[in-house]
């Protein structure tokens, strides 16, 4: 995706652990388990706890490449993966920046619990992070109307 921000303040968004809770779908219960605040850098490790499907898991990740504003990668040490390798990259076009994510995974339950549950869960998990990202860094305008949110982006985006 493309904010409409500097790469430093994205980086800077994104290397605040506490702000993963901001960009994860409600669906999840996602919470931060670690003790506050989180010091991102190379070899840090974060708790969480979070449900799927109504599953309650407990995830940690280490921090195993860090490269300010350029890129960082997270590394399931536990959860509710086989493996879960997530790869955040950030590249600068003037006063815009391109996020990328690349996730490398394997699920328990093959490609029979990947295609009903897994893969679908993370595209309705990486389309709520595009919006509330748009929301937190561009300051779009978010309005509650009988159940359904809307976005209004600012002028120009």
């Amino acid at each position: 995706m493309v904010l409409e921000r500097d790469i430093e303040e994205v980086f800077s968004f994104f290397a605040e652990a506490q702000n993963l809770e901001e960009i994860t779908p409600p669906f999840l219960r996602f919470k931060i388990s670690s003790p506050h605040p989180v010091e991102m850098g190379l070899g840090t490790e974060i708790k969480y706890s979070l449900r799927l499907h109504g599953v309650p898991f407990s995830w940690v990740s280490l921090i195993d490449r860090w490269d300010p504003p350029y890129a960082f990668c997270d590394r399931q040490l536990r959860g509710p993966y086989r493996y879960w390798i997530h790869h955040h990259e950030f590249e600068s076009y003037g006063d815009r920046t391109v996020v990328r994510d690349k996730v490398l995974y394997s699920c328990f339950g093959g490609s029979l619990i990947n295609d009903l549950f897994v893969a679908p869960d993370l595209l309705k998990i990486f389309r709520y992070r595009q919006e509330r990202l748009r929301c937190l860094l561009e300051k779009a305008e978010v309005t509650q109307n009988e159940g359904m949110s809307t976005v209004h982006a600012p002028d120009g985006v």
